[in-house]
């Protein structure tokens, strides 16, 4: 019984390792992602309320999301065994082959699902997987090219739920420049986050940052629906600043590391606001519900 029990607790143990590479917390956010798209898509195409996104797509987010972490941990292996020695690949708790078998079969999984919704949606999930790839392997390591990169995966991960409604996508494309700019953001201050805070990254960031928030509450102007999106601004103003703030304030790596934490996970409330902005207040809650859950998630398993 004794030994039976040992066993268990030991697969358990290799599970919630596999678990950790694919950092459950983020990809809450990319299924905020597509959500977002497909409903702001779905609205303006229909003129209504809109139904949530097909169930392949938000298993084809979740793949490709899952799948990118799981090769960054792979291209960091040797980093990780001096920064972050705990982590599950350098702790040996999951063997570099075995991580990149599922880094694999997960980006594959993401592109296949994404193809059972509609061709585009197949075309995008190949491009989202060939530039996580890009960025965990090469583009990382370059100032500048590393956070368009990244900022890259966001916007295209956004539009893979714009797709679904491909007759949308002419009319609202420049929307794939709020994530792009908002991960430049968040990956400028994470580039530092195990030595502590860069102040001239900090403050860029800052910068960005607040031209994203500008510029989503012009277009809720634009768009007539200012009165209930101001509420959500607000709230990623508050989730999305305070600690960066805090950060530039003393940047200690523990600070930045907050920074970034709430910056990945405030992808749920940006995506919330660009919502309400085309969708109405009823899905920005919706996604907005994703919020919590992604905070719980987070308190068990490394967001960065």
């Amino acid at each position: 019984m004794n030994q039976t029990l040992l066993s268990n607790k030991l697969h358990f143990t290799v599970f919630l390792a596999y678990l950790r590479l694919t950092r459950p917390a983020n990809v809450i956010t990319a299924m905020a992602d597509v959500t977002a798209g497909y409903s702001i898509a779905a609205t303006l195409a229909s003129g209504g309320m809109p139904f949530f996104p097909p169930v392949w797509l938000l298993l084809a987010t979740a793949c490709l999301y899952a799948g990118g972490v799981v090769f960054n941990d792979v291209f960091d292996y040797k980093i990780d065994l001096k920064e972050r020695p705990e982590r599950p690949i350098p702790s040996g708790k999951v063997p570099l082959l075995n991580a990149g078998i599922l880094g694999a079969a997960l980006l594959l999984l993401g592109v296949v699902f994404a193809l059972m919704v509609n061709i585009w949606c197949g075309v995008l999930a190949l491009c989202i997987a060939l530039f996580a790839l890009l960025y965990d392997g090469w583009g990382k390591h370059y100032a500048l090219i590393g956070p368009i990169n990244m900022g890259m995966c966001r916007s295209l991960n956004l539009m893979l739920g714009v797709v679904v409604v491909p007759a949308v996508v002419a009319e609202i494309y420049y929307i794939a420049l709020i994530p792009l700019v908002y991960i430049f953001s968040v990956t400028l201050v994470s580039r530092e986050e195990v030595k502590g805070g860069n102040y001239t990254a900090l403050y860029a960031a800052l910068a960005l940052f607040c031209s994203v928030i500008i510029f989503l509450g012009w277009l809720s102007v634009q768009y007539g629906t200012l009165s209930f999106s101001w509420i959500f601004l607000a709230l990623l103003a508050l989730f999305v600043l305070g600690p960066l703030v805090k950060a530039i304030a003393k940047p200690s790596p523990g600070n930045v590391q907050q920074a970034v934490k709430f910056g990945v996970i405030s992808l749920i409330i940006l995506n919330a606001c660009l919502a309400s902005v085309y969708s109405g207040w009823e899905i920005s809650l919706a996604i907005l519900s994703l919020l919590p859950l992604s905070f719980l998630i987070s308190k068990l398993f490394a967001v960065t």
